[in-house]
């Protein structure tokens, strides 16, 4: 299946083609779909966070605006469900403008190489990585850089439990037995963030992206987002 990346600032297309991807629908295994959490309950739980959490992220934005230069949010492609292109939106942890060819050659690396060693930065976060603002690692660390995908899934872009949203370009690596991770919203946790996180290889994690999409289940959703909590506190696996 050959997807149309559309940016927002153009009407420019990336054909970009999801590995495994055939014509028969046969082959593919939506029936997965309705066996997660439902829409709703994603809506109410994401919904009654965003007001939980609003002061707190509040002063995340006053603080981002007031360290570095640029905008407070962070908005970049990433492919949803069918491999649909959706801008995913973080609070910025980076410096304005910055070049992504460092990260592309790390990501590719542990994707084409198994048995790549991790740094202490992370699973696709690079160590000392001069990009990073000084508030961004912290940040990164805290995961608080990832409240705003809440908006996302108000959207419908994203599920609160799902597999780690893919980059285009990074997706066009992943070998055909990963195809199946698209089949559902992408989530802001997941099996592998609480399976060990950096200390995960890249395979590691996207074969427990499979094997959440196999299993998926409304308990098994459940069970992800109570172990997120105590994990993200813990810092368990963080960089």
């Amino acid at each position: 299946m050959t997807v149309p990346i559309r940016s927002s600032s153009s009407a420019t297309e990336l054909p970009l083609r999801l590995p495994g991807r055939g014509t028969s629908p046969g082959q593919r295994t939506r029936v997965h779909r309705r066996r997660g959490m439902p829409r709703v309950l994603d809506l109410v739980l994401a919904s009654l966070a965003l007001l939980v959490l609003a002061p707190l992220m509040a002063a995340v934005a006053v603080l981002v605006r007031c360290t570095s230069r640029g905008s407070v949010l962070f908005a970049q492609t990433r492919l949803g469900q069918d491999g649909e292109p959706f801008r995913m939106l973080k609070f910025r942890t980076m410096f304005a403008d910055c070049d992504d060819r460092l990260h592309r050659e790390y990501v590719q690396k542990l994707l084409t190489t198994p048995a790549a060693a991790l740094n202490p930065g992370g699973l696709y976060k690079l160590v000392d990585d001069p990009r990073i603002t000084r508030l961004g690692r912290w940040l990164r660390r805290s995961s608080l850089d990832e409240l705003p995908q809440l908006i996302n899934v108000l959207r419908g872009e994203m599920s609160l439990v799902g597999p780690r949203p893919a980059l285009p370009w990074e997706a066009a690596m992943y070998d055909p037995r990963y195809a199946t991770r698209f089949d559902v919203r992408p989530g802001i946790t997941g099996l592998w963030q609480i399976s060990g996180r950096n200390r995960l290889t890249a395979t590691q994690a996207l074969d427990l992206d499979v094997e959440y999409v196999e299993r998926r289940s409304f308990r098994l959703d459940l069970a992800i987002l109570c172990r997120t909590i105590p994990t993200v506190l813990s810092r368990d696996g963080a960089g």
